[in-house]
């Protein structure tokens, strides 16, 4: 349980300091996701989860 909860606190960091260091950046990629199909958006999300998945396979095993 506390892996997972040091995984959510380490999202929490990360989308922070988005939204802390770079708020321009955000914006516009909040503007420039209607125009990206939604197929490429699924494709890249299951590519994210991919990746993170096999990260923590990497790290724990």
């Amino acid at each position: 349980m506390s892996d997972l909860l040091t995984g959510f606190a380490f999202f929490l960091i990360i989308e922070g300091l988005v939204y802390a260091l770079a708020p321009r950046f955000l914006v516009a990629m909040a503007r420039l996701l209607p125009s990206i199909p939604e197929q490429q958006l699924r494709i890249s999300g299951l590519v994210a989860v991919m990746l993170g998945v096999a990260l923590v396979w990497l790290i724990r095993g």
